[in-house]
């Protein structure tokens, strides 16, 4: 039933940029350590001499030398699956892709697995089917986003030419719900040496090794092109009998315990998109104590109060309402490194692929065929709750494509290649952690009304949670907005031709409301 490659376009990797002689400065920056004549140079080294010392090095793990040169590739034709579960899933990485919230998804740009027969059929329907289901529901959403626009922006409705496009965008972004997590994607792509060398070893993993092997192997492939001495400490990929995650899920074969896992998952959730369940009680006093011991200041000197001010009011550190984030870099910022908090959370997989972009805020990420069951079981855009017909297909569209899914894995699809199918809302559950400092920024960035709805909505259920436990914290974690206009920054929206229509600095986090 299985051949040995994909069945759509291949997956295209191209080196576009790198460092020159990149392996020669794994040898340079080595050796500058221990250099009495200054900086040892690329062009200084004879690589024949140091094969030893190159293995040596990378095998006592001083990995830091193998750090300095970056590769940058455009990819393109892999799956956002792919992306999600292997390419963003650690924080060593720069990525821009394709935006589905502004880019119309085309038919037949879909990852096609190794199928046959009956089972290629089937998938090959389904993914067009769901295209159809998303232009259809584009067309459905168009006169509910217009109406929700020209409430927010009622002076464009006497240019309504003009505005076209940005409905059908909104439009388009709630109804990519329903598109495959198969659906291709082409992105920027820029890794150190060492981020490529974990790739090819882990390559074997969950969730999509497949693809995950087909476009490392072309990762490897185009560094050794310019720098073939890459082989001296090239290891094997890990074998997946070896790998902890595999042995696992062999184990767990036909307990069908993932509904049983979601019922307990999301009553255990009390009703919330994002559940705080673990935080540091005493988080503003080692808030306020940081802040003194950067200033050598005794309490009675500065108080907690005082203090908490000092590194979290915009009108009195400016620079948090700088759109260069500059936080990591700044003394007394750094003091909210030491306050962190802990969320159970239940995303979309489009909206989860917006949340593990802020990289300083990581997670516990599924496997996700183990938390996938037999029936539908995905998230719903608030606008299509608000709306029967709309609700309707959708609900219908879903129930559909899990019927589908369920039909490739009765005839002996792995889940592996079945689970391509799933559509964008798919529901993905887990416990996401971060400290306030990246807290900070990522607020300041998904509270904005710009940002994707469901993101936006969990960030903002998370900032009430922080509120209630820790006020003198939580009334400062804001909207960027809402940051500059404390600064006193002009202009107060950073968006500029992108404003959102709502003056959000003028409200009260209370009267946050918003449907697009």
């Amino acid at each position: 039933m299985m051949i040995d490659k994909p069945l759509s376009p291949e997956p295209i990797v191209k080196l576009v940029k790198y460092f020159p002689n990149p392996f020669k400065n794994v040898i340079a920056t080595a050796r500058t350590c221990y250099s009495s004549k200054g900086i040892i140079k690329d062009e200084d080294i004879d690589l024949n001499k140091y094969i030893d010392l190159a293995k040596s090095i990378y095998e006592a793990g001083h990995h830091t030398t193998f750090q300095h040169a970056h590769f940058q590739f455009a990819i393109e034709n892999v799956s956002r699956y792919f992306i999600w579960s292997f390419l963003h899933s650690h924080p060593f990485y720069n990525s821009e892709q394709v935006s589905q919230r502004y880019v119309e998804v085309k038919p037949g740009n879909y990852f096609i697995p190794p199928l046959d027969a009956k089972a290629l059929e089937i998938y090959i329907s389904t993914v067009e089917f769901q295209n159809e289901a998303y232009k259809k529901l584009t067309d459905i959403l168009l006169p509910i986003v217009e109406s929700e626009y020209y409430k927010r922006f009622p002076a464009r409705k006497f240019n309504q030419e003009k505005y076209k496009r940005d409905i059908k965008r909104k439009a388009q972004e709630i109804a990519r719900y329903v598109l495959p997590i198969a659906t291709f994607a082409y992105l920027y792509h820029t890794v150190s040496a060492i981020t490529i060398l974990r790739y090819y070893k882990l390559c074997n993993q969950f969730d999509v090794p497949f693809e995950q092997k087909i476009v490392v192997g072309k990762l490897i492939d185009e560094i050794l092109k310019v720098d073939p001495n890459y082989r001296i400490v090239l290891e094997e990929p890990i074998d997946e009998k070896d790998l902890v995650e595999f042995n696992f899920v062999q184990s767990l074969e036909g307990s069908n315990l993932s509904k049983e896992f979601a019922k307990e998952f999301d009553k255990s959730l009390n009703g919330k998109i994002s559940l705080l369940i673990d935080y540091k009680p005493n988080a503003e006093k080692i808030l306020a104590d940081s802040a003194r011991e950067i200033f050598g200041l005794p309490s009675t000197a500065l108080s907690d109060d005082e203090a908490i001010t000092l590194i979290l009011n915009p009108s009195i550190n400016k620079i948090l309402a700088e759109s260069l984030v500059l936080t990591t870099h700044s003394k007394i910022s750094r003091a909210m490194f030491h306050v962190s908090y802990t969320f159970k959370k239940k995303l979309s997989h489009t909206a989860d692929s917006q949340d593990q972009r802020h990289r300083m805020t990581p997670a516990s990420r599924p496997i996700l065929m183990c938390q996938v069951s037999d029936e539908p079981d995905f998230i719903t855009p608030a606008l299509i709750l608000q709306n029967d017909l709309a609700f309707k297909f959708y609900t219908e569209v879903m129930e559909k494509i899990w019927e589908n899914i369920n039909k490739l894995r009765s005839l002996g699809v792995p889940p592996e290649f079945a689970l391509y199918l799933l559509p964008n809302a798919v529901s993905i559950r887990f416990t996401e952690s971060g400290d306030l400092l990246n807290l900070h920024h990522k607020y300041a960035m998904r509270l904005c009304y710009n940002a994707q709805e469901e993101i936006w909505r969990a960030s903002f259920e998370e900032v009430q949670q922080i509120s209630e436990i820790h006020p003198k914290i939580g009334k400062f974690l804001l909207p960027p907005c809402s940051i500059r206009e404390i600064a006193n920054v002009k202009p107060i929206c950073p968006e500029g031709p992108r404003f959102c229509g709502v003056k959000v600095w003028k409200l009260k986090p209370n009267e946050y409301s918003r449907s697009i």
